[in-house]
């Protein structure tokens, strides 16, 4: 009994593992390839899959989805003859996983060696300075050749990017020093631009308030000069209107000889020819008055003094 035990589970160990054989199952976004003795039979895409156990054999697993693999820096020559560590990235897809099995070795290493040498010829016609500023021209120059070498391989190259551009230590401090020197000229140039503009400005502005200044007192002049000859009009056509006589013109200069004389600093004035007229009608006129209270005493005592009473008015003392 024991021997038949014995080959009952090795035949049950057997048929195990020929389900296990059988049975094949591929995950979304992924692929196998198929061999039977040997020779590629079909490529198994994603699901449960049935295979002939011991005759097929799965050669290789692909995964189907987008890749990206950086390369590690490369020295590059430009045009003027300077080297350069260029780093690079690329993202790829396997569209055919037969060909990606047949018919490169490996693939990843031929898209690298394929970029490097790539990558030398377009950057050994371009010069450093059109280098750093041409990443895009020479990131669509790269992919265009990438893509149409790797097309027989069953991979597309999605895109490839530079990520970094290292010139040499010596260039970095130079182009370092002509970043500063630019920076500064600019600096000072809109710092003048600054000044010139703020200068221009108040120069406007004082202008602007001469203007409005000197407009201001012209107008005010003429305000006051209306004001003065309304005032001379209005004074005018008062005495107009009032008629004066000799008298009270007399009356009025007597009034104005104290507030001509006011002030410390008037130590000579002089009395207008006017004065002598006033004094003459202000005398006629007390005379007058006189005349009315009693003329003996008047005449009397202009003739006891010995000079007409005319002649002394005519004659007014200067202090």
């Amino acid at each position: 009994m024991e021997p038949v035990i014995i080959v009952l589970i090795i035949l049950v160990v057997l048929v195990f593992i020929a389900l296990i054989k059988t049975i094949q199952v591929i995950p979304q976004a992924s692929a196998a390839i198929v061999e039977r003795f040997g020779r590629y039979t079909r490529t198994l895409n994603a699901g449960l899959n049935i295979v002939v156990p011991f005759i097929d054999t799965i050669r290789n697993r692909i995964d189907l989805r987008e890749q990206v693999v950086p390369f590690p820096p490369q020295p590059v020559i430009t045009q003027d003859n300077l080297v350069v560590n260029i780093d690079t990235v690329i993202y790829y897809q396997v569209t055919d996983a037969r060909a990606a099995t047949y018919e490169v070795a490996s693939y990843i290493q031929a898209i690298e060696q394929l970029t490097v040498t790539t990558l030398r010829n377009i950057i050994g016609g371009m010069d450093l300075e059109r280098t750093l500023t041409s990443r895009e021209e020479i990131n669509a120059a790269l992919r265009g050749v990438l893509d149409e070498a790797t097309g027989k391989w069953g991979i597309r190259v999605n895109r490839v990017e530079l990520k970094a551009i290292e010139p040499p230590t010596s260039i970095q401090d130079s182009m370092e020093k002509q970043m500063r020197a630019d920076r500064d000229k600019r600096a000072a140039i809109l710092q003048a631009e600054g000044v010139r503009q703020s200068e221009i400005l108040r120069a406007e502005g004082e202008k602007q308030s001469q203007i409005l200044r000197a407009e201001g007192e012209a107008k005010a002049a003429a305000l006051r000069a209306e004001g003065e000859a309304q005032a001379v009009r209005t004074v005018f056509e008062a005495i107009h209107a009032g008629d004066p006589d000799q008298k009270l013109l007399s009356y009025q200069y007597l009034q104005m000889l104290p507030k001509i004389a006011e002030g410390d600093a008037n130590k000579l004035w002089i009395v207008p020819s006017e004065i002598g007229d006033a004094l003459k009608g202000l005398s006629g006129a007390m005379g007058n008055f006189g005349g009315l209270g009693g003329g003996s005493g008047g005449n009397s005592g202009a003739s006891g003094s010995g000079v007409p009473a005319q002649e002394r008015r005519e004659k007014p003392s200067i202090d």
